[in-house]
């Protein structure tokens, strides 16, 4: 029975890599267009910037739900995977990656199914005709209800997620937050989280101390920056030759979502990311390790930004202050 299972678990993990890593590289375009142009990035370009919103938000889950119809049904399935993840791509205020890695392969079965019940039952020269009309009504129906389910279904799944991480801040325990963290993102939900959920609470904790570790926990792309240079060493086929390039954009250019789809390549690896976090704010919270804001830029750049901050407070007169070594390890006390 457990042999079953983890083949279960492999033969899943080998289907969402199918999805996955053929769009890589789409992604790996996205991010160094992101951490160049957009207004935090190298080369704020406002013209540039354009492009990353509509690229994150249409092309990438359109062709995650495309490559994933591919797979089940051929062309006839990518089209109508297409189509079905449209409409979670609307529906919905977030990154539908995941939807399109759902609804693709869902939209693809269905019209396959439909076509298999057809099986012989069309008069000859009538096939263009059934197999259009087929797929415009079938593609329709998939895209209403898309639409219409995906949004509460996320925001279901964001409600959890923000009563576990307020029980765990209530309860002292900050540590053990990406136990519901994580989870979040490799669902594309990361956004949500960050400014959604930390954010906001970081916001009112640094304007009574000046700084906040809320603005660390979900940003801090340590973790997932070890996920992706595991894949590198370790990993196996287009999974391994891609990972250089995805650690590249995700540690200099600060997009996390890049390394997100690795772990769904193999799902146990989920818990690196998990246990890496943790481990990090078991570090810094008995070490005073804070952010003044919230970081929109490489998540190296803002700890060096913040360390250099803190190291040119120490120089100033008038003020006590005491730096240590280690980056985002400091604490600076005003007399």
């Amino acid at each position: 029975m457990a042999s079953s299972f983890k083949a279960k678990v492999q033969k899943m993990g080998g289907f969402l890599s199918g999805m996955v890593m053929p769009n890589i590289g789409a992604l790996i375009a996205w991010g160094i267009i992101t951490a160049l142009f957009i207004p935090t990035g190298y080369f704020p370009n406002e013209k540039m910037n354009e492009l990353v919103g509509p690229t994150l938000k249409f092309l990438i889950p359109l062709l995650f739900g495309y490559t994933g119809g591919h797979t089940v049904y051929g062309r006839r399935g990518a089209v109508a995977g297409t189509l079905a993840t449209i409409g979670v791509v609307i529906g919905s205020e977030a990154t539908m990656m995941i939807g399109g890695m759902v609804m693709g392969p869902l939209g693809a079965w269905i019209i396959k199914q439909f076509d298999k019940l057809l099986e012989g039952r069309v008069k000859p020269g009538l096939e263009m005709l059934v197999d259009n009309f087929s797929m415009g009504i079938i593609g329709a129906l998939m895209m209403i209800a898309g639409f219409s389910v995906i949004t509460p279904l996320f925001a279901g799944i964001t409600n959890i997620l923000t009563v576990g991480v307020n029980f765990a801040i209530d309860h002292s325990i900050l540590p053990f937050t990406p136990i519901f963290v994580v989870p979040g993102q490799v669902l594309f939900l990361n956004n949500a989280i960050n400014h959604g959920i930390f954010t906001p609470l970081a916001i009112e904790q640094a304007a009574q101390t000046g700084k906040s570790i809320l603005y660390l926990v979900e940003a801090n792309g340590g973790n997932w920056a070890g996920l992706v240079l595991a894949f590198m060493c370790f990993g196996k086929g287009m999974a391994k030759k891609s990972a250089p390039g995805a650690a590249i954009i995700h540690i200099i250019g600060g997009i996390g979502e890049v390394s997100f789809p690795y772990a769904l390549i193999k799902p146990i690896t989920i818990l690196g990311p998990i246990c890496g976090s943790i481990a990090a704010l078991f570090i810094l919270v008995p070490d005073h390790g804070r952010w003044r804001s919230s970081s929109s830029i490489s998540w190296i750049n803002h700890c060096l930004g913040n360390y250099v901050t803190e190291r040119k407070a120490v120089r100033q007169p008038g003020r006590i202050c005491h730096s240590r070594d280690r980056i985002v390890r400091y604490r600076c006390i005003l007399p």
